[in-house]
């Protein structure tokens, strides 16, 4: 796989949050996703830059363009520096929530994709990478 181009944006506060949101729009227009894939990735990639801010305290977003073979990709993955999470199965749960949220985040952000993977530890921080092929 190769990884063609890269972008990196801070999250610190809302206004980031809408800024990662115009960001991932304008590169899958760029790469030619539909309109549905264009709202799903955007939709995901919303859900998890808010859960970077409000819960992990900030951190940053890094998309990368996604080259493997005939298929084209958007990958995104959010990093925090937050408390970290220390049930994922649970947390990936709908109707979960540690906030005032719905609790769809994480659950309804790994439905919206073709790949999401997530990793944390108590005190470690969180980092969720997710995929859309196009």
């Amino acid at each position: 796989m190769n990884v063609k181009r890269t972008e990196e944006l801070v999250l610190a506060q809302s206004e980031d949050i809408v800024r990662a949101r115009q960001t991932v729009r304008a590169w899958m227009i760029r790469e030619g996703f539909s309109l549905v894939d264009q709202t799903k990735m955007v939709t995901a990639a919303s859900e998890l830059a808010r859960n970077a801010v409000d819960y992990g305290g900030g951190g940053v977003v890094l998309l990368e363009q996604l080259l493997e073979g005939a298929r084209a990709g958007l990958r995104i993955t959010f990093t925090d520096r937050g408390p970290g999470i220390p049930d994922l199965e649970l947390a990936q749960t709908d109707g979960y929530s540690t906030g005032t949220g719905l609790g769809m985040g994480l659950g309804g952000s790994r439905r919206l994709v073709n790949e999401f993977t997530i990793a944390s530890s108590p005190g470690q921080g969180t980092v969720v990478t997710i995929t859309r092929w196009r």
